[in-house]
C-alpha cells in the first residue's frame, strides 16, 4: 500500500481510486481465489433485470404511471391570528354582510363574530374586514366567494369555506385585484383555487393557511396561491398543504419568503417572470420542489427542498432562464436536486449557484441542452449517487466547477490548505450510459446501475467520458462562511 501512495505523490494527474485500481495490489486481491471474478460477477447479474423501487405487481401499470401518494408533513409554523381592531362595526351572523359592506365608509373596520357568512362577497372599497377562525364565509357552490377590487383593502383572520369548481372560470375562495391590498390570517379550505392575485401590484399575502384536498388528483386541484401579472406583491409566512401549484407568472418584482409548501406538484412555479427574491422558504414532499421558466434575474437563497422523489422528483428546477443566483439553499432526499434545461438561454446570461447542500439525492445536478455559463461554486455535495448527469450523452466540462467538495472524492490534502492536491473527476459508467440512453432511467437507483459502476471500476477497460472536473475541490474543512463571503464578492 505505501508503494500506491508513493505512486500516487509521483503522478497526481490520476485519481487514487483510478491508481489503486491500477496496482498489483489490487489485482492480486480482486482477482484471487478468495475472490474470483466468476462467482462474483454471477451473483449481481440477475439485479441487471429487477425493477425500480417504484414498480407495481400490476403489469399493465408501470412505476411512472403510479400516483404521487400523498404524504401528510408534520412541520413547524408560526403564525398569529390578527389582533381584532380596537374600533369596529360589528356584523353579526345571519345579517346581510354584503349589504354591511356597501353602506360601509372608506376606512371603515368590520368585524365578523363567530358563525357562518354566505358567500359571494364582492369589496370594492377601502375598508377591513376582520374575524376569528370559526368565523366563516362559506362558498355557495358556484363562483368566487370572495372577490376584493379597488384598492387598500384589508382580509384578516377568517375562514373562507369553499369555492366553484369552474377552472376555466377560476373560481377562487380568495380573488384579490388592485393595488395596497393585504391578505393576512386567513384560513382557505375546500377550494378549487386558494387566493388568487391577478393585475395588481404593493399587495401583501400575509400568514394565511391554505388546505387543498389531500386525496384529489392533482389535475383536479387548483393553485394554493397565484401571482399572475402581479408586481411588488409580498407573499410571506403562508402555508399552502395539497394544492396543486404555488404559481407566479408573468410577474416581476416580486418577494416570496418564509412560507412552507407540502404535498404539492409545484413548489412554487415561475414563468416568464423576472427579478424576483426566493428566501427562506420550506418546499417538503411536492413532486418539485421550485421550478424557474423563461425568467431572468431571479435569487433564490436560503431555502429548503426535501423529498421531491420519484420518477419526477427535482428539488429547483430551471428551464431557459438566466442570470439567476442560487445561494445557500439545502436540497435533501431529491431524485435530482439541480435539473437545467437550455439553461441560461441568452448568450449574455449566466446563472450562479454558490454554497448550496445537496445531500442524500439520485442525482445531484442534471443537465439537458448546453451545460456553458454555470458556475458551482463552494457547494456541497454529500452521499449522491451520482454527482452529473448530461442528458443526450454529453458532459458538463462546459459549466465552471470551482472548489465545490464532494463525499466521493478520493484525494489527498498534502500541503494542508483545505483544497485537494488532485482534480475531482466524475466519470461513472452509469451516468454516462443514463445520459446516453434515456430510457434506462427506469432502472435509476436501481441495483442494476449499482452492479454496472462496480464492474466499471473493477475492470476500467473501456474508462467512460469524464463528464465534469474540479481542479480544486474542498477537503471539507474550510471555513464555510469565509468560503462564501469570497465566492460572493467574486461573483
Amino acid at each position: 500500500m505505501n508503494a500506491i501512495i508513493r505512486s500516487i505523490v509521483r503522478n497526481p494527474t490520476q485519481t487514487p481510486v483510478l491508481q489503486i485500481q491500477r496496482s498489483w495490489f489490487f489485482r492480486r486481491q480482486f482477482f484471487s481465489t478468495r475472490n474470483p471474478l466468476p462467482m462474483w460477477f454471477f451473483a449481481v447479474a440477475p439485479l441487471l433485470f429487477s425493477s425500480s423501487a417504484d414498480a407495481t405487481d400490476d403489469p399493465h401499470v408501470s412505476g411512472t404511471d403510479l400516483p404521487h401518494a400523498p404524504v401528510v408533513v408534520e412541520a413547524d409554523w408560526n403564525y398569529t391570528v390578527p389582533m381584532r381592531p380596537h374600533h369596529c362595526d360589528n356584523v353579526a351572523p345571519g345579517q346581510p354582510l354584503q349589504s354591511a359592506i356597501d353602506a360601509a365608509d372608506d376606512g371603515a373596520v368590520l368585524c365578523l363574530g363567530d358563525g357562518d357568512y354566505p358567500g359571494h362577497v364582492v369589496i370594492n372599497r377601502p375598508i377591513t374586514l376582520w374575524g376569528t377562525h370559526k368565523a366563516r364565509i362559506v362558498s355557495s357552490g358556484t363562483g368566487t366567494t370572495v372577490s376584493v377590487l379597488g384598492h387598500d383593502v384589508t382580509l384578516a383572520g377568517f375562514t373562507v369555506d369553499g369555492s366553484g369548481h369552474r377552472f376555466d372560470q377560476t373560481d377562487a375562495a380568495v380573488r384579490v385585484e388592485g393595488f395596497g391590498h393585504v391578505v393576512s390570517g386567513l384560513k382557505v379550505l375546500r377550494a378549487t383555487f386558494g387566493i388568487l392575485v391577478e393585475k395588481s401590484s404593493g399587495c401583501t399575502v400575509f400568514g394565511n393557511h391554505v388546505s387543498g384536498d389531500l386525496h384529489a388528483p392533482f389535475g383536479t386541484r387548483g393553485d394554493g396561491i397565484r401571482l399572475w401579472e402581479t408586481r411588488a406583491t409580498v407573499v410571506d409566512n403562508n402555508r399552502v398543504d395539497f394544492s396543486r401549484d404555488v404559481v407566479v407568472w408573468y410577474s416581476s418584482h416580486n418577494i416570496i419568503q418564509n412560507n412552507l409548501v407540502t404535498g404539492g406538484r409545484y413548489g412554487t412555479h415561475f414563468m416568464y417572470s423576472h427579478n424576483n427574491l426566493v428566501q427562506n422558504n420550506r418546499y417538503l414532499s411536492n413532486i418539485v420542489g421550485l421550478f424557474v421558466m423563461y425568467s431572468r434575474n431571479v435569487v433564490i437563497c436560503e431555502n429548503t427542498l426535501a423529498g421531491s422523489f420519484g420518477a419526477s422528483g427535482i428539488a429547483l428546477g430551471i428551464k431557459e432562464s438566466g442570470n439567476l443566483t442560487i445561494l445557500r439553499n439545502t436540497m435533501v432526499r431529491n431524485t435530482i436536486g439541480i435539473y437545467l434545461d437550455t439553461s441560461p438561454l441568452n448568450v449574455d446570461d449566466y446563472n450562479r449557484l454558490v454554497s448550496n447542500s445537496i445531500r442524500l439525492g439520485g442525482v445531484a445536478v442534471a443537465f439537458h441542452g448546453r451545460t456553458e455559463r454555470n458556475t458551482f461554486v463552494h457547494n456541497v455535495f454529500t452521499d449522491n449517487l451520482a454527482m452529473v448527469e448530461v442528458e443526450g450523452g454529453g458532459d458538463a466540462m462546459s459549466a465552471r466547477w470551482i472548489t465545490n467538495e464532494y463525499s466521493d472524492y478520493a484525494g489527498y490534502d498534502l500541503d494542508n490548505d483545505g483544497l485537494g492536491d488532485v482534480a475531482y473527476e466524475q466519470s461513472r459508467l452509469s451516468s454516462h450510459l443514463l445520459g446516453q440512453h434515456p430510457s434506462l432511467a427506469f432502472f435509476r437507483n436501481t441495483p442494476a446501475m449499482f452492479a454496472t459502476d462496480t464492474v466499471q471500476h473493477a475492470l476500467p477497460l473501456f474508462p467512460p467520458k469524464i463528464l465534469l472536473r474540479d481542479d480544486y475541490p474542498k477537503m471539507g474543512n474550510v471555513d464555510n462562511a469565509a468560503a462564501t463571503k469570497e465566492a460572493e464578492e467574486s461573483l
